[in-house]
């Protein structure tokens, strides 16, 4: 993972993705279309990171991302899934999505059991919000990026 990436900006819209992060995870995700994710830079590694979410123009929340393939599903395409750490009234499939990352948390790996991954997720979810509290991090919270008017097609 080369640090000279980050942070890094992502927008697109929000689609379907496998249906497995509320009810299998406990953990709701916004997933980018494949077009996005083949947009990202080649030196991005795969593995989970942190850093701050918009839903349409509403206010910007604290994230942990998985970026790859996520092994113990054994996807065959690389995916970003986005976890908003805001409780939402409802699924937000269609609106536009913009994240930055600040920083990685740590790679992709297998789990041996449903239950590993979902004890993962509550760490990395944990570990997420403790670095978006230090000061490098609470900057880019106002970056003008969540400001800017979206930039996706409809």
């Amino acid at each position: 993972m080369s640090p000279s990436l980050l942070p890094l900006f992502i927008e697109g819209e929000v689609v379907k993705g496998f249906g497995r992060g509320s009810k299998d995870l406990g953990c709701p995700t916004a997933n980018f279309s494949l077009e996005v994710v083949q947009s990202l830079p080649k030196g991005l590694a795969p593995g989970v990171y942190y850093g701050w979410a918009q839903v349409d123009s509403e206010a910007v929340h604290k994230m942990v991302a998985n970026v790859g393939w996520c092994p113990f599903y054994q996807n065959k395409e690389m995916s970003v899934e986005t976890h908003v750490m805001h409780k939402f009234d409802k699924d937000f499939y269609g609106s536009n999505l913009k994240i930055c990352i600040v920083g990685y948390l740590r790679p992709e790996k297998n789990f041996s059991s449903l239950n590993d991954l979902i004890e993962a997720i509550k760490k990395d979810i944990a570990d997420a919000h403790t670095k978006l509290e230090e000061m490098e991090a609470k900057i880019l919270k106002d970056h003008k990026f969540f400001n800017q008017k979206n930039n996706v097609k409809s």
